[in-house]
């Protein structure tokens, strides 16, 4: 079968897509889905790169989210029979893990699919049941591929973390990116007010259309977190968002009501972070650190994607063939929103 895959570390060159992967087979409890869409994230750049300890067996199938049409089911599986239309959680826990049994699983030892074990850029795949989630009749793949693991991230944060509550404000750090563009909108679903930090006037529109009541263009302000200070008279917002991490993080603190909430999601601008020990016990600000989401989640939030609550924002599709050029349009921020790749 097809597949994109990673044949070592490094950059574009070590992408290639093959045709000669095996065709898995379900086992017991598990499935097998055609797939029809896979989505890209941040995490696959870092994939391509690799890091200290992560051991990969190439060829690695790269892409975290996936849709499609189950294909095959092994014994014991009760959910889904064939010809069902599924989306995919990423995140990949063992069978035999007892953190299945506590709702919280992403805070065990778990794996995401792309990164530990393989992904969804292939035309099959063989899944546990309960990875899986049902799909309305004529739902596009790409759109329920798109928004997996940037949903689960920003609700598992936002809601279960986070404590989001109705009339609270909302400060994203970034608007273009899958998890941010996601944010917003879970954000206004929760009946907060969002204000937006966009790197430029364009994004700052997109982040408008998708329901930011303020945005700052960074570059026309680069003091963002001044103004957002004096814009809500000196008091500060209540959460923040941000997955920039090093270049960000202590303009957030700034920007942060004495009690707020920063929700850490990531750092694609680093992870070693100059801190001010005192702006964070002295303004009692929390610093709260969420990865991924539990399965619960991750069906919470798809079924307000499903019932059209939540828009997936989609800035770039390629057939699986071209999976050079797709990394290449995330890595290179060319859109607003996710790269899908068609299988």
């Amino acid at each position: 079968m097809r597949g994109a895959v990673l044949t070592a570390h490094g950059g574009p060159e070590v992408i290639d897509v093959i045709d000669n992967l095996p065709i898995p087979e379900p086992a017991y409890g598990e499935v097998r889905i055609a797939i029809k869409a896979a989505a890209l994230n941040r995490l696959d750049l870092f994939v391509r790169a690799g890091w200290k300890g992560l051991n990969l067996d190439f060829p690695h199938v790269v892409c975290a989210d996936g849709a499609g049409v189950v294909d095959a089911v092994g014994d014991g599986v009760t959910e889904y029979t064939v010809g069902d239309s599924v989306s995919i959680d990423p995140t990949y826990v063992k069978p035999d893990d007892p953190a299945l049994h506590t709702g919280l699983e992403n805070q065990s030892r778990i794996a995401i699919l792309g990164e530990h074990h393989p992904g969804n850029a292939t035309e099959y795949v063989v899944l546990p049941q309960r990875q899986l989630m049902k799909m309305p009749d004529g739902f596009n793949y790409g759109e329920a591929a798109a928004v997996g693991l940037v949903g689960v991230t920003a609700w598992h944060s936002l809601i279960t973390r986070g404590n989001l509550l109705p009339g609270e404000s909302v400060l994203i750090v970034g608007a273009g990116g899958g998890v941010n563009s996601i944010s917003i909108q879970i954000a206004k679903l929760a009946g907060a007010k969002v204000y937006v930090v966009g790197s430029n006037a364009e994004k700052c529109q997109e982040a408008e259309s998708l329901g930011a009541d303020i945005t700052i263009n960074r570059e026309e302000n680069p003091d963002w977190s001044r103004i957002i200070y004096k814009m809500t008279n000196k008091r500060g917002v209540d959460v923040i968002v941000d997955n920039v991490g090093s270049a960000t993080l202590n303009r957030s603190i700034r920007a942060c009501r004495i009690g707020g909430r920063i929700l850490i999601v990531g750092g694609t601008s680093g992870f070693q972070v100059d801190l001010n020990v005192a702006q964070i016990f002295s303004r009692q600000i929390a610093l709260i650190g969420s990865t991924m989401g539990p399965h619960r989640d991750y069906m919470a939030f798809m079924n307000q994607v499903f019932s059209g609550n939540i828009k997936p924002v989609i800035g770039a599709r390629f057939p699986l063939e071209d999976m050079v050029e797709a990394q290449n349009t995330l890595e290179e921020n060319r859109v607003f929103g996710k790269v899908v790749v068609e299988v």
